[in-house]
């Protein structure tokens, strides 16, 4: 049976962000998640926009951590080796009813500290990005874009290095609370011991926090669905355009460009049941092309490569509809716990601001001693395809296996691949080497490389290929050979 002094379940953006908090202070750290890997739910399924604050309620957690989070981030990427652009946004309108809307949002992001919005012309539009839709707009220049899925990779490794544990196919069936500490069990018949316990389960944050005792709080599903572009689309976008928010402050389809080039289209909302439904339909892609046109004049077909979907589980009052804000609580009445609910777009924004807020109520109680070896740096994996001609001769001189190249698309050679597979987590699913490296993102979506990558996960592991899952688990890529060897 593990022992830690502190559990925290769930390892999304928000899970990764509090276990790299802890590990600030001389803890033991445990991380529990369902899946082979961090960000396999909604931590990936995003836009991997760096939100400003505009629309969110002056005074609420929400509005507070995107500002803070959204003006920290540079320091953040730089510490965390993560890709991020501050590109700004534009924010179009065509009617009269969306200049009404767009000043009643730029009032309310002046409130919340949000830094040098200005309303824009029909040619300062095409100024600042010629491609872009609208007859007027208001520009953001603090938005900015990042990739979520390295950015949740980056968070979990800097908390593994300063002393995180995490444990992947662990899902939490059942919490008893004792005397001293926590009884965690998982579906795995595996019992975990804890003295605290920290609620980031995400989509399922609702039945966790029924099982520490709290409200089981009702969340709805907002599913949006998303086209990527190839990166030749990529070429014609160089900041995020979004329609002009509705009178609640959502926006519907937006184009996106993304840190590696490419674009994406999305989301549409709409309620979805299901915690993961993220199938996408003939219906919902059509009306992303129609929509999507309106926001980018390069919405064609031969740029589509790939399409997914999201789902925001947004906390929400079942008698009058309200969406609320996000939930971080912790009380004498569920001791030793912390308890986040409702977290969702903006999370990637939040996550830190939020993080920092979380363990707070543990140091607040407990006063741990600081962690003196703590280190915010995580060096990512060096990529050939942003090399320069020299550093590509230098690499490939030090290591050779920076000169064979596995997936052509994206350029990711053989020694990023194997890096890849020796990461920090111990994660070993095709998928989880995808994040690390693109390789399987590009135009061919892994019909070139996918089986080379296979292959090595094999060799270097010294596994066999039935044993090589996809991303999940029961998610194997082979269940046995088509024809014996003779």
């Amino acid at each position: 049976m593990k022992n830690f002094d502190v559990a925290v379940i769930g390892a999304g953006v928000i899970g990764c962000a509090v276990a790299r908090e802890l590990s600030r202070y001389r803890l033991t750290i445990g991380v529990l998640e369902k899946e082979l890997d961090v960000a396999c739910g909604n931590s990936s399924r995003n836009t991997g926009m760096l939100h400003a604050g505009f629309t969110y309620k002056p005074g609420s957690l929400k509005a507070e951590c995107a500002v803070e989070g959204n003006q920290e981030f540079d320091q953040v990427a730089e510490e965390l080796d993560v890709p991020f652009k501050r590109t700004g946004k534009l924010v179009v309108g065509f009617t009269e009813h969306d200049r009404e809307n767009i000043l009643k949002f730029k009032a309310i992001g002046e409130k919340n500290g949000v830094r040098g919005m200005r309303m824009v012309t029909k040619e300062e539009i095409r100024s600042i990005d010629e491609h872009a839709g609208g007859e007027f707009a208001m520009y953001v220049p603090d938005s900015g874009i990042l990739d979520p899925m390295q950015y949740t990779i980056a968070l979990a490794e800097n908390a593994a290095k300063n002393g995180a544990e995490f444990l992947f196919g662990r899902k939490v069936t059942a919490i008893d609370r004792r005397e001293d500490d926590y009884l965690i069990r998982t579906e795995t018949g595996e019992e975990i011991r804890a003295r605290w316990v920290i609620n980031c389960a995400g989509m399922y944050a609702p039945e966790i926090s029924e099982m520490l005792g709290y409200p089981c709080y009702p969340t709805k599903g907002f599913k949006g669905e998303y086209f990527v572009l190839d990166k030749k689309a990529g070429k014609y976008l160089g900041i995020p355009v979004y329609p002009a928010p509705n009178d609640k402050g959502g926006f519907m389809t937006h184009a996106t460009p993304t840190v590696d080039g490419n674009v994406l289209v999305g989301p549409d909302s709409y309620v979805t049941e299901d915690r993961e439904d993220y199938s996408v339909t003939k219906d919902h892609l059509d009306g992303l092309i129609e929509d999507g046109r309106k926001m980018f004049d390069h919405m064609e077909s031969q740029y589509f490569i790939r399409n997914f979907a999201g789902i925001r589980w947004k906390r929400y009052d079942p008698q009058t509809g309200e969406i609320l804000d996000f939930l971080l609580e912790a009380d004498e009445a569920h001791p030793r716990t912390v308890n986040l609910v409702g977290i969702e777009s903006p999370g990637i924004t939040c996550a830190l601001p939020l993080a920092r807020r979380a363990v707070a109520k543990l140091v607040e109680r407990e006063n741990p001693a600081p962690n003196e070896a703590f280190d915010p740096r995580r060096p990512g994996i060096r990529r050939f395809s942003e090399m320069t001609a020299e550093e590509k001769k230098e690499a490939i001189a030090a290591d050779p296996e920076y000169g064979e190249v596995v997936c052509r698309c994206e350029s990711v050679t053989r020694a990023e691949i194997r890096q890849a597979i020796h990461n920090p987590l111990g994660v070993h699913t095709v998928t989880g080497i995808k994040n690390r490296t693109r390789a399987t993102m590009g135009r061919c979506q892994g019909g070139y490389c996918e089986t080379r990558i296979t292959r090595m996960i094999e060799e270097e592991l010294g596994i066999a290929p039935e044993d090589v899952r996809y991303s999940r688990e029961g998610g194997y890529m082979f269940t046995g050979k088509v024809r014996d060897d003779r």
